[in-house]
């Protein structure tokens, strides 16, 4: 028979010791932070694999005090090669397998129900979070240690008849970033989240069509660092300037986006971290 199973893989290009390192040592660098990104949100702080078999796979509460959820136990633990772990929370098992290849590493991975196991919808999760490795071992050199990975208290949402179009074109245009990944053309994520610094804006699908009379209420105002070059960024590429440039005890200029949301974007001053 069988069994239930969900699976993914990406190319990095670190060769396979790198690569394991990343996954298991690093794991809280990587790891997207947010609210559904987590067992309990409000309590997770990191990440964190221990090495070796019988090692834990934690999600952390407190670091002084060793508060954490085991995730699961590692049953297979082969450097550069292969980890296998057991769900602690769950029916299921993961295994992690580390090929090189000619740019680096394919890094594969299978969640997989085990038998005689039931788990809800989304159980079977890792195929949806592994490319953020790949993102990671992409720019893994060049970050700071540790990374502000934590979201700020402020989220801000917004509803397009396209969410994934108005992704791509935010970060295009904007330069708006992501700590997962702008979706490609064709993909309909029901959960998009772009970030200005540590701060998220979702995007979220419009329930039906916008009419011709229904006003876009909503209105973004975005710190920049170089506002001049901001402004070049977004008229090079098409934004609808609404004002330029002004000086109001603030310099700023305002656009429109591809479903007429208006963003304000304001320099920042040198007091602002």
């Amino acid at each position: 028979m069988t069994r239930k199973s969900a699976t993914a893989s990406i190319e990095v290009g670190v060769d396979p010791l790198i690569a394991f390192q990343a996954f298991t040592e690093e794991i809280g660098q990587w790891w997207v932070p947010g609210p559904i990104n987590a067992w309990d949100s409000a309590r997770a702080v990191t990440k964190r694999i221990e090495p070796g078999v019988g090692g834990r796979f934690l999600e952390v509460y407190d670091d002084t005090t060793g508060d954490a959820l085991e995730l699961g136990r590692i049953t297979v633990w082969e450097p550069g090669a292969r980890l296998v772990y057991r769900s602690s929370v769950d029916a299921t098992e993961v295994d992690v397998r580390f090929e090189a290849i000619d740019s680096g590493t394919r890094v594969r991975v299978e969640h997989y129900l085990l038998p005689g196991g039931e788990v809800g919808e989304g159980s079977l999760f890792w195929p949806n979070v592994l490319h953020w490795l790949e993102s990671w071992c992409a720019r893994r050199d060049a970050a700071t240690s540790p990374e502000p990975r934590q979201l700020a208290r402020l989220s801000a949402a917004l509803y397009y008849e396209d969410p994934a179009a108005a992704a791509r074109w935010l970060a295009k245009v904007f330069g708006l970033t992501s700590w997962d990944r702008i979706p490609a053309e064709g993909a309909q994520p029901s959960w998009i989240e772009l970030h200005v610094g540590n701060v998220a804006v979702l995007l979220f699908p419009l329930a039906g069509k916008r009419s011709a009379d229904e006003p876009v209420t909503h209105e973004m105002w975005v710190y920049v660092d170089d506002l001049d070059a901001h402004h070049a960024r977004a008229t090079g590429h098409g934004a609808t300037i609404v004002s330029e440039i002004q000086q109001h005890g603030y310099r700023a200029y305002t656009a429109r986006d591809l479903e007429a949301h208006q963003w304000t974007f304001i320099q920042a001053s040198p007091a602002m971290p």
